[in-house]
């Protein structure tokens, strides 16, 4: 998500991320990016509250004012409406994967190298998703 952020921004074209993970927001680095303490997978909010994505929606877009530091997330402040112990109950399943906190995680040491230097030099070679030549 980083990496095409950083590739539409150098292109010219604003991006602005949301995410419900802030470890990945904070390893990928893209220019802009949004947080939301939600369930994974619900980042604009219930389907079957309209208002509420449409108040998610209004302060993301806000985002983009103030946001003018590249690598800065913005944390919304919403609550997630529909079990407020949501946390406890993830946390209770059987999930087998790392411990989540506030410190970037990276597939490899090349991943953790291009998300904190920006170097797209990899990409260089021409990139399908960016329709790069």
């Amino acid at each position: 998500m980083g990496l095409i952020a950083r590739q539409a921004e150098a292109a010219g074209i604003p991006t602005l991320c949301m995410g419900s993970a802030l470890d990945i927001l904070k390893a990928v680095r893209p220019p802009r990016a949004v947080f939301l303490d939600f369930p994974l997978g619900h980042t604009a909010g219930p389907a079957d509250r309209p208002e509420l994505q449409r108040a998610i929606m209004i302060e993301t877009l806000e985002a983009f004012a103030s946001l003018t530091r590249p690598g800065r997330v913005k944390s919304l402040d919403f609550d997630w409406p529909l079990d407020p112990d949501w946390k406890i109950s993830a946390a209770m399943a059987s999930d087998q994967r790392t411990v989540r906190d506030e410190s970037p995680q990276y597939q490899n040491e090349a991943d953790r190298r291009r998300a904190e230097t920006g170097d797209l030099s990899a990409l260089d070679r021409g990139c399908e998703i960016c329709a790069r030549p």
